[in-house]
C-alpha cells in the first residue's frame, strides 16, 4: 500500500520556493497518517480466512522524498497495493476543482457523441448540426453542472437542438438566461427523462453527487424506447454511471451496443486529450497544493472550510459520509 503525492517538475519548484522544507513536512505528515492507517488495519483487516489479523505482518517504511514526489510505503504480509489519499475542495455542487480540471472532458463529451453518431461508428449516420434543409440532431443532457453546461454549449454551438435537465430550479433559471435559443431547460423527473429519451439522438450523462455513486437515471428498459443507432455518452461512468447499462471501456475499445444503442463509457475520457487535460487540472489545483504546503493540511482546512469538506480520511478515520456509506465502513 503506498500513499503518494505526485507532481510535475515546475510544481515541485514552486512548492520549494513557496515553503522551505515543504517536501519534508509533507513526508512527515504522510508518515503519521500511514502509521494511523496501519494501526487501524491491523485491528480490522484479516490476512486470509482463518489467518488472523495484520498485527504480525503490517509495517510502515520511512518516508521517501524524491525529486517529484513524497511517498510512504506500507506493506501487508508480503502483498502490496496502491492507496491514494486525495483532498478536494467543493466550493459548490457545480464547481469543485476536480471538475474544473476536466474542462477538456466537459467540451469533449459532445464532440465525442457527434463522432459516434456517424454510421461507421454504428451510429445513425447523422450530422449533429444538420445542414440546410435537414434538421439537426436532438441532444439530451442529464445534469446542469459544469460538464453538462459545457456539453450543452458545444452541442448548441454546432447547431443541435439541446435539452438540458436538472433538479435544481435555481440552476435551470441561470442556464435559461445564459444559453442560446436552441437550448431548452427541463426539470428532471423520471417521467420527463423517459419522454425526452424517445426523441434523443445523443444522450450525455453528466450527473455529479460528490463522493457518492450516481443514480441510474437511464434504466435498461428505457433503451427499448430510444432510436436505433442513438448514442449514450456516460461521463460519470467512473462514479458508477447514470445509465444502468454503462460499464467502463477503454480508448482502444470505447463503445459497445446494447439494444441498438451505442454506449461510450470510457472511464478516463480526458486521457484522449491528455496534454490539455493536464494543464487544465494543474491550473485548478496548484492554489490548493500551495496552501497545503505552506500551512499543513490541518491549518489549511481550518482556514478554508470548503477544503475541509473534501478530506476523505484523517487520523485513520473516514470523514466523508458518502465514501463511508459506499464502502460500508464507519463514519
Amino acid at each position: 500500500m503506498g500513499i503518494r503525492i505526485e507532481g510535475l517538475d515546475k510544481l515541485n519548484l514552486r512548492l520549494k520556493k513557496s515553503a522551505a522544507g515543504a517536501a519534508k513536512e509533507l513526508a512527515g505528515g504522510l508518515l503519521v497518517e500511514g502509521n494511523l492507517i496501519m494501526t487501524a488495519a491491523k485491528k480490522l483487516t484479516p490476512v486470509a480466512p482463518g489467518g488472523g489479523t495484520l498485527r504480525s505482518s503490517g509495517h510502515v517504511q520511512p518516508a521517501v522524498i524524491k525529486r517529484t514526489s513524497a511517498s510512504v510505503e506500507m506493506g501487508f504480509g508480503g502483498a502490496a497495493s496502491d492507496y491514494a489519499l486525495a483532498v478536494h475542495e467543493f466550493p459548490s455542487k457545480y464547481n469543485p476543482p476536480s471538475w474544473k480540471g476536466k474542462t477538456s472532458l466537459n467540451w469533449n463529451s459532445a464532440g465525442t457523441g457527434a463522432k459516434f453518431l456517424e454510421k461507421p461508428m454504428e451510429g445513425q449516420g447523422i450530422l449533429l448540426g444538420g445542414i440546410p434543409g435537414v434538421e439537426p440532431a436532438s441532444v439530451l443532457v442529464l445534469g446542469g453542472g459544469i460538464v453538462g453546461t459545457c456539453a450543452a454549449r458545444l452541442a448548441s454551438g454546432l447547431g443541435a437542438n439541446v435539452i438540458i435537465m436538472d433538479i435544481d430550479l435555481y440552476r435551470l433559471r441561470y442556464l435559461d438566461e445564459v444559453m442560446p435559443a436552441n437550448v431548452t431547460t427541463v426539470f428532471s423527473t423520471d417521467e420527463s427523462i423517459r419522454h425526452h429519451l424517445k426523441f434523443a439522438d445523443l444522450v450525455i450523462g453528466a450527473v455529479l453527487i460528490p463522493g457518492a455513486r450516481c443514480p441510474h437515471l437511464v434504466r435498461r428498459e428505457h433503451l427499448a424506447m430510444m432510436k436505433n443507432g442513438s448514442v449514450i455518452v456516460d461521463v460519470c461512468v467512473d462514479q458508477g454511471g447514470c445509465c444502468e447499462t454503462a460499464r467502463p471501456t477503454t480508448h482502444k475499445q470505447p463503445t459497445y451496443v446494447v439494444d441498438g444503442v451505442v454506449h461510450y463509457c470510457v472511464a478516463n475520457m480526458p486521457g484522449a486529450v491528455g496534454r490539455t487535460s493536464t494543464f487544465g487540472l494543474t491550473n485548478a489545483t496548484i492554489p490548493y497544493l500551495l496552501n497545503l504546503a505552506n500551512q499543513g493540511y490541518e491549518r489549511a482546512c481550518a482556514a478554508a472550510p470548503g477544503l475541509a469538506k473534501g478530506v476523505n480520511m484523517a487520523h485513520g478515520k473516514i470523514t466523508n459520509q458518502p465514501v463511508a456509506e459506499a464502502f460500508d465502513m464507519p463514519f
